[in-house]
């Protein structure tokens, strides 16, 4: 007779009953290490108003730059695992189809919600640049809105089909640069040229994240397996991407030249736009080993990190406002300036060498707007928690 275990991996929407974690049951691990990545996003956050490069061949600025590859990776992959958990809180009271259909018009709904955030109040946090005209940006929350609305439709094919999709989709991504080079529009979804369609500036193409956030949507159902199997496959797969990225990686890595960077720099030097297989296997691999000890950590540090996971749009919407804000100020009483002019196109902007932040002013800025965050994200978790008969909270 087949495991459970093996009857996940063979057909994960075909779980037996007394397998299954129960749907209303929240995991800690999904929101801890969300609130993780978070926090190591606003250190990259901080970096580009600080004009300190992304990376280089300082390790200090080297490893400042490479801890938040973690970030957009578990992101969107969680999102995905997020989609899942969310469509099962409704199935004992819906029958199947109208339950897809539930989760359908959520992901459609805050899909196109997101969209417009970055394109509007995300965008003006950014560059406090009012002319929409002369500056727009299709970053991380624009992507993650489009991977929705294409996920409202592909959560009505069988779940066994789902996540080898996305895994395909991220494998064979390169397929998708053989589009023509007149085909402006299609930088939307992968890199063609170093045009800008339509004067946007694309950050994030569609392509490979919507197979992550596939690959997460699968990945949402082996979450519900009970503990004990379900913390096995996580280490087995975690540890297994781990391993073939390390094999990969430094194979490739081995024959590159080594201009002066040594060769760990240059394994852990993986391209993120678009995010190739090696990227996504480096950054992942760790964060789904790490959720059996997640769903199990204790202590203030894993309270602290659990409330940022529990409100990330929260918190992404109003990091940004301070981080712009913070380095306005920190200008104004290092050089008698903030230096707004140069922020116009954040996050594409630059300080020039001389005005540079010091590493030291870079951490201390984003200690302190943590702190900050935190009392925010409690304020807001608590009133959210407070009022469940508010449906709209669940959009933020």
């Amino acid at each position: 007779m087949d495991t459970p275990s093996v009857k996940f991996l063979l057909s994960p929407d075909k779980l037996w009953v007394n397998s299954v974690m129960s749907a209303n049951t929240r995991l800690q691990s999904i929101d801890l290490l969300r609130g993780t990545i978070m926090v190591l996003m606003a250190i990259d956050h901080v970096r580009v108003y600080a004009g300190i490069p992304a990376g280089g061949p300082d390790p200090a600025i080297f490893y400042t730059r490479w801890i938040t590859h973690f970030c957009v990776s578990g992101f969107v992959f969680f999102a995905g695992a997020s989609a899942y958990l969310f469509g099962q809180k409704t199935q004992n009271r819906n029958t199947r189809p109208q339950n897809r259909s539930a989760l359908s018009r959520f992901l459609l709904s805050r899909g196109f919600l997101l969209v417009i955030l970055e394109m509007t109040l995300i965008r003006f946090f950014w560059s406090f640049n009012p002319h929409l005209t002369s500056f727009q940006l299709a970053g991380v929350i624009w992507m993650l809105g489009w991977c929705m609305i294409l996920m409202a439709a592909v959560i009505w094919l069988p779940l066994k089909l789902i996540w080898p999709l996305g895994i395909i989709l991220i494998i064979a991504q390169k397929l998708f640069a053989q589009a023509p080079a007149s085909w402006t529009a299609w930088n939307f979804i992968y890199p063609i040229s170093e045009d800008a369609p339509w004067g946007v500036n694309v950050l994030y193409v569609i392509v490979p994240w919507v197979g992550v956030m596939m690959a997460g949507y699968g990945f949402g159902a082996l979450l519900r397996m009970e503990p004990p199997r379900r913390d096995r496959l996580c280490r087995w797969i975690g540890l297994g991407a781990i391993g073939i990225f390390l094999v990969a990686g430094s194979i490739i890595a081995a024959s590159k030249p080594a201009n002066r960077m040594p060769f760990l720099f240059r394994l852990l030097s993986q391209q993120k736009y678009p995010a190739s297989p090696l990227y996504l296997l480096m950054t992942l691999g760790p964060l789904i080993a790490l959720v059996p000890l997640a769903e199990k950590a204790k202590g203030w540090l894993a309270n602290v990190l659990t409330t940022f996971g529990r409100v990330p749009l929260f918190y992404y919407v109003l990091h940004i406002l301070l981080i712009h804000s913070a380095a306005l100020l920190i200008n104004q009483l290092r050089v008698g300036d903030s230096l707004q002019g140069q922020y116009l196109t954040a996050p594409f902007c630059g300080l020039p060498e001389n005005l540079h932040w010091s590493l030291p002013l870079l951490y201390l800025d984003f200690f302190a707007l943590e702190v900050i965050l935190y009392f925010a994200c409690h304020s807001y978790d608590r009133y959210k928690r407070a009022h469940p008969e508010k449906g709209w909270l669940k959009y933020l």
